[in-house]
């Protein structure tokens, strides 16, 4: 069997550098917890944003969501393993790895209607938005 490196060393290099600058930038109040960190879609209705998280080949048991003090975290605790004595693995190139992701939601989300659906591989995460109140218009009397 032959090994291919697929890039060079500079090539590394730059990657993590780019890697540090965009971990760096907020987006959506974004925090990674961990070095490995699911890709995240987030988009906007007019009522609600939809969040799905790519978590493929996982158990919706296995996934916690919670709201706590305007912060929303998803998290998965990878299980264990049944090893077998008369099986060996020849290859493993993909692995499903814990992961925490948290995110900051303002007072215009309904924290107490989110809803979380796993399906084919992703986390879909329904945040409402809060029904705007229009403030009546109020004329001033001058004096």
């Amino acid at each position: 069997m032959t090994m291919v490196k697929l890039h060079s060393p500079a090539q590394k290099h730059i990657n993590n550098i780019f890697d540090e600058l965009f971990n760096e930038l907020p987006a959506f109040g974004k925090t990674v917890n961990n070095l490995f960190s699911p890709a995240v879609n987030i988009l906007e209705t007019n009522d609600a944003y939809h969040l799905e998280v790519n978590a493929p080949g996982r158990n919706k048991e296995d996934f916690t969501v919670s709201v706590d003090k305007g912060l929303l975290t998803i998290s998965y605790e990878k299980k264990e393993e049944t090893k077998s004595d008369d099986v060996k693995v020849v290859r493993r190139e993909f692995n499903a790895q814990s992961f925490k992701r948290s995110f900051t939601v303002d007072e215009k989300i309904n924290t107490e209607a989110i809803q979380a659906k796993y399906e084919n591989g992703l986390l879909k995460l329904f945040l409402p938005k809060k029904a705007d109140v229009q403030q009546p218009v109020k004329t001033i009397q001058i004096q």
